[in-house]
Formats: C-alpha cells, sequence, structure tokens
C-alpha cells in the first residue's frame, strides 16, 4: 500500500470482492471516443421461440394434455405397475429400428 493513501476492500460474501470504486460507482457510464450523436440507432436484441419450444408451451398451458391419461400413468408408476415386460419389449424394439 501506498503512503498517505488508504485503500479500503469491501467483501460480500465468499466469491465477491469489490476494490475502492469512485463515487459515481462503477455501474456510472463513462463517455468513450466511439460515442457520437450522429451514430444511427442500434437494433434491439430480438429473441426467437423454435417450434418445439412453442409446442412445449402450448402443451404446458393446457393444450392437448390428457389429465385422465396424466393421472393414470402417474398411479401406475407410483404402484409400480407401470413398467410391464411388454412395454420394455416394445420400447427396446423401437429403440432398435431407430439405431439400424
Amino acid at each position: 500500500m501506498s503512503k498517505g493513501r488508504n485503500h479500503k476492500m469491501q467483501i460480500h460474501g465468499v466469491t465477491q470482492a469489490i476494490g475502492p470504486q469512485n463515487l459515481s460507482g462503477p455501474q456510472a457510464a463513462r463517455p468513450n471516443a466511439t460515442t457520437s450523436t450522429n451514430q444511427p440507432h442500434q437494433a434491439a436484441d430480438q429473441l426467437e421461440i423454435s417450434p418445439a419450444a412453442e409446442a412445449a408451451v402450448q402443451a404446458a398451458e393446457g393444450g392437448d394434455v390428457r389429465a385422465d391419461l396424466v393421472a393414470r400413468v402417474r398411479s401406475e408408476i407410483a404402484s409400480g405397475t407401470y413398467i410391464t415386460p411388454e412395454k420394455l419389449d416394445a420400447a427396446l424394439d423401437r429403440f432398435l429400428d431407430e439405431s439400424a
């Protein structure tokens, strides 16, 4: 530490350390050489949602969900009767067909 200067460091939790800051703080806007009032406005950020995500949102909002089927499957899973040898064979056959 240099003589005549008193620096303090603030520590917030185990992962954050903030050194000495100006009175305006680290978030203050700082002008730079490339800033100009004559520059055209930049385009705003955009968000694109894939068709799969759109379908997931619609299903979550109650689209084509069959509440009776969901309740039955949940009940079978809870009781341990959902997975049967026939279902396992069918799933294995589909898997082998897709990977061939």
